[in-house]
């Protein structure tokens, strides 16, 4: 079992030497566990309606932006912009608002979202186990919920009120989700946030742990957001450069062999070039990070949930990703009718 001393010296260790063989072994363990698939996804955002005040979020309660909500026929028209692409995995977002985001609203997008697309996850405010049941019977498969961080006193200080300031009933979801049988759960922290990188690794490393052994079906993934600006306004505590990035992901990946790793268009595209051949399994393209974003508005007109850095299309990563010899995986399962 790894140790937070032994998490501390590998990020404090600057050779390159030690980069480059860690990442030779991460990638030997990726090919061997994925061979050269890459899985792609697009997020869809919603609504950016919130309740919680979330000090580094684009979208978080006290922050003076548009409000928007996309009614059906709104959310359809992005829907089908995203499948003409090719995707058909998608990731469904909104704020954390249970007023404006109830479960009705949320099955309702889930449903017609089953006519567009074979994979549904959902990245939206946490629930009950008998609501994720209910999300599960309308057609979602996945949850995404991230601690942001396990450090409780940079978290009380990052979550100033709404119901994501309730740390433990934000990190025992992923049990309730997984008891109400998601077929896959994505957890992670949010890099930046925290001073206390190790800790917070080791802390997701036990948790995902955790989830192993007592949810041993469901299918893992991780991800390493970095903070990022919005409109250009920093957020970001500590400086999380490239080199401690690839280390992290070749870590966790020498840890979890067969733990998907996402990897979203918050980073640039060299990086995510780079880092395909060591450790990724899954990554977003064509995203954009505001509602609406698609089709409905133009971009001056958008709010942005975060800027992003890599906005090639989705045409555009499938070919780079054949260039180099990877298989783009539109989708990895056939469509079922899930049942409790």
């Amino acid at each position: 079992m790894i140790t937070l001393n032994k998490i501390q010296q590998i990020l404090d260790d600057t050779r390159r030497e030690s980069i480059e063989e860690m990442a030779r072994e991460a990638a030997r363990i990726t090919r061997q566990q994925f061979g050269r698939a890459i899985g792609l996804y697009t997020p869809l955002y919603l609504s950016n309606y919130c309740s919680s005040h979330c000090t580094y979020c684009g979208f978080h309660s006290h922050n003076k932006i548009e409000r928007i909500k996309l009614a059906p026929e709104q959310y359809r028209m992005e829907m089908g912009h995203i499948q003409a692409q090719g995707i058909r995995n998608i990731l469904m977002l909104t704020g954390e608002s249970y007023k404006h985001t109830p479960l009705s609203y949320l099955k309702e997008a889930a449903h017609i979202a089953g006519e567009y697309f074979q994979g549904i996850a959902l990245e939206v405010h946490p629930m009950q186990t008998d609501e994720y049941k209910e999300l599960f019977a309308a057609g979602v498969d996945g949850i995404a919920v991230y601690q942001e961080t396990y450090d409780r006193k940079r978290y009380a200080q990052a979550h100033l009120s709404g119901y994501k300031k309730d740390y433990d009933f934000r990190r025992d979801t992923p049990q309730r989700a997984a008891a109400a049988g998601m077929r896959q759960i994505s957890m992670g922290i949010l890099l930046g946030l925290s001073e206390h990188v190790a800790e917070d690794l080791l802390a997701l490393y036990n948790h995902v742990r955790e989830m192993e052994q007592s949810h041993p079906g469901v299918e893992y993934a991780l991800s390493f957001p970095r903070l990022r600006t919005v409109k250009s306004q920093e957020f970001a505590r500590c400086d999380i450069d490239d080199a401690a990035f690839t280390k992290i992901l070749a870590l966790t990946r020498v840890l979890f062999p067969r733990v998907g790793i996402n990897l979203s268009t918050r980073e640039d595209p060299r990086l995510r070039d780079h880092l395909l051949e060591i450790a990724i399994t899954r990554m977003s393209a064509g995203s954009n990070t505001a509602v609406g974003g698609y089709t409905l508005l133009k971009e001056e007109n958008q709010d942005p949930q975060f800027d992003i850095k890599d906005d090639r299309s989705v045409a555009q990563i499938a070919a780079l990703l054949r260039e180099k010899n990877f298989d783009p995986v539109f989708t990895d399962w056939r469509r079922i009718e899930n049942s409790l």
